[in-house]
């Protein structure tokens, strides 16, 4: 997330949740840390000039309407914090009207935007919240990494100790692997490469017959190093100040992924966008990691 090949500027979507003060609180210190701007967004939706059960509500052309007052004070409110920190940072506010969601995928692809930044728990109601879902979409669709902090003050001040990073050999956990070693090089952090294995056994059943190594828990795990080291060999030859553990772990990919991790720790997984809904679906272990985390989750498509 460096200002490098023209990236000048994190997206923050705020709603006035803890969650999503949290979300800007981060997004200050990334973009302070790395020389960034930070484009703060919030949504007025759905417009004043739909009731309740979306019968017309007139309004005089040109006077501002309840939800947009309350934005326009979210964003003084939320510009003026982050400069009391920040004094020297670069910030913009926007505000938007369109789906919470829709606003940040397209903040999310203007040029220069290094990632787009949320809070995986709204409250509703002020600046239509951006709640969990807007958090699964946008790491679905966005063409930028994004990034879903849930309320914690653990991580707060922004600890850059441990990256913890899936590793399995495919391709999109070989984006993730680029971007956990981009972040690592530039904030000092260590690498933690979790590669997660499972019996063959519990699987025999389903997939056919299998050889009799596959039984062997032993040839199993040395099969799922030899694939991860494999998949840390490139990104270790381009960052060879990064310090990298790899750790393989008898466990699905999820559980492996969530207990090697605390609060404090930045979580990058890569996204399996499978199709449909225009590719609304993620992959089954980044959005489990993403519902279950404790700390921020990059997803990276």
């Amino acid at each position: 997330m460096g200002s490098v090949s023209g990236q000048n500027r994190v997206v923050v979507g705020v709603d006035g949740s803890d969650s999503s003060r949290y979300a800007l609180e981060w997004s200050a210190n990334q973009a302070a840390g790395y020389g960034l701007g930070v484009r703060i967004v919030t949504a007025v939706w759905p417009p004043d000039s739909e009731g309740l059960f979306g019968e017309g509500v007139r309004f005089r052309e040109g006077e501002e309407t309840p939800r947009e007052h309350d934005a326009r004070a979210l964003l003084a409110y939320a510009r003026d914090w982050v400069l009391r920190l920040f004094p020297e940072l670069d910030v913009e506010t926007r505000e938007v009207h369109d789906r919470p969601s829709q606003a940040l995928l397209d903040a999310a692809g203007e040029p220069g935007v290094a990632c787009v930044v949320v809070g995986s728990r709204g409250l509703g109601g002020l600046a239509s919240a951006f709640v969990g879902s807007v958090g699964v979409e946008l790491a679905a669709k966005s063409p930028v990494p994004t990034v879903v902090l849930p309320k914690s003050h653990e991580t707060a001040e922004g600890r850059r100790g441990r990256i913890v990073v899936g590793v399995d050999g495919s391709e999109a956990g070989g984006r993730a692997l680029d971007f956990a070693f981009r972040q690592a090089e530039r904030s000092g952090a260590e690498i933690v490469a979790v590669c997660a294995w499972q019996p063959m056994a519990a699987f025999a059943s389903s997939i056919g017959p299998v050889p009799p190594e596959a039984f062997d828990d032993e040839v199993v795990e040395a099969a799922a190093r030899r694939t991860a080291e494999a998949a840390l060999e490139e990104p270790k030859g381009r960052h060879p100040e990064v310090a990298v553990e790899l750790r393989t772990v008898r466990a699905h990919p999820v559980v492996a992924m969530l207990e090697e991790s605390t609060p404090a720790d930045l979580i990058v997984v890569g996204s399996r966008g499978r199709g449909g809904f225009k590719g609304l679906l993620l992959g089954s272990v980044s959005q489990s990691v993403l519902h279950g985390a404790h700390g921020p989750v990059v997803v990276v498509r």
